[in-house]
């Protein structure tokens, strides 16, 4: 694979930062700053490569562009239609953001296990409200994707004492993760088939799976139908749960409540029964920021392996999804 582009156009968040860190790195590059929505026709035209999280609003082709390299772990939103020309390399930051995703994972655990809304609107009447506060330590999780924000979330939950299961495609770990004491964090590693038998006994359900062909939908309906009263987290895409029966899952009792970050559609759209509902905790896709540091060197290391001949590590198998 020999792609050396010189001609960089870097469209995202802090796109002025990333191109600087990469120009102090590599001074004979040119570069182009600018966002997504700024983005012209001239710009790809002179790129050789596009470094961003999405392609640029309406842009149905993306010129000279030979090489994309997406600012964002998840690499849905440029394999969505109208797609990449099979002829453009795609590579995608190898920044781990399991750290960040995990600590808003146990925010929200803490956040309904302490009461704390319902103490904010006593607090608010000025009301005295003595409830009793259950402890997060005995309770169970179900993490959906043991990868690298699954495991983060799941090793987290697990020093806390929470009983940690966890579901992947085949029911197994490529890195199995230990406690500091040399326990496993997992109880028991189970197939994506075992997920509806493995919710009626969980307090917590973790979605944690990127946006691929198998893991659409995977949270669906029939799959909420078994849960008794678990409150759903969702960080890894919006495609893997059925958002649209999440009101009758809250209604029913089958979901106590839901903390979501990813949305089928983002924004979510202000129509959305979610916004209303005091059960559902809503955060705008920022559970796991890019940073300029990760953008810049996971793009540095994939250059370095095109001029060295070698296709990049961080290459994305577009019929996997990731």
């Amino acid at each position: 694979m020999v792609i050396t582009p010189r001609n960089v156009l870097i469209a995202t968040r802090d796109s002025d930062a990333i191109a600087a860190a990469i120009q102090a790195a590599r001074p004979a590059l040119a570069l182009r700053a600018t966002l997504p929505p700024q983005v012209t026709a001239d710009d790809l035209h002179w790129a050789e490569a596009y470094v961003g999280f999405k392609r640029p609003p309406d842009a149905t082709t993306l010129g000279r562009v030979r090489w994309v390299h997406c600012t964002g772990a998840g690499i849905d939103a440029w394999l969505a239609p109208p797609g990449l020309d099979t002829g453009i390399l795609l590579t995608r930051t190898p920044e781990s953001f399991g750290p960040a995703i995990a600590e808003w994972a146990v925010a929200r655990v803490f956040a309904v296990q302490q009461q704390l809304l319902d103490l904010a609107a006593a607090q608010r009447d000025h009301r005295w409200a003595p409830r009793d506060l259950p402890l997060v330590a005995g309770t169970r999780a179900v993490v959906v994707g043991i990868g690298d924000v699954g495991g983060a979330i799941a090793t987290k939950l697990a020093a806390l004492g929470v009983l940690v299961h966890g579901v992947s495609r085949t029911g197994a770990s490529a890195a199995p993760r230990v406690q500091p004491d040399g326990t496993p964090v997992f109880q028991a590693i189970y197939p994506i088939t075992a997920l509806g038998d493995l919710v009626g006994d969980a307090d917590w359900i973790v979605l944690a799976l990127p946006d691929t062909p198998r893991s659409r939908g995977v949270f669906s309906r029939e799959v909420m139908a078994r849960c008794r009263g678990a409150l759903l987290l969702n960080a890894g895409r919006g495609s893997v749960l059925d958002e649209g029966a999440l009101p009758e899952a809250l209604e029913r009792g089958w979901l106590r409540g839901a903390a979501l970050d990813v949305f089928a559609t983002e924004p979510l759209p202000v129509a959305s029964p979610l916004w209303d509902d005091s059960r559902v905790l809503i955060s705008p896709h920022c559970s796991g920021p890019t940073t300029v540091e990760g953008a810049a060197s996971g793009f540095l290391e994939c250059l370095a392996d095109l001029e060295q001949g070698r296709v990049p590590r961080w290459a994305v198998d577009r019929e996997r999804g990731y």
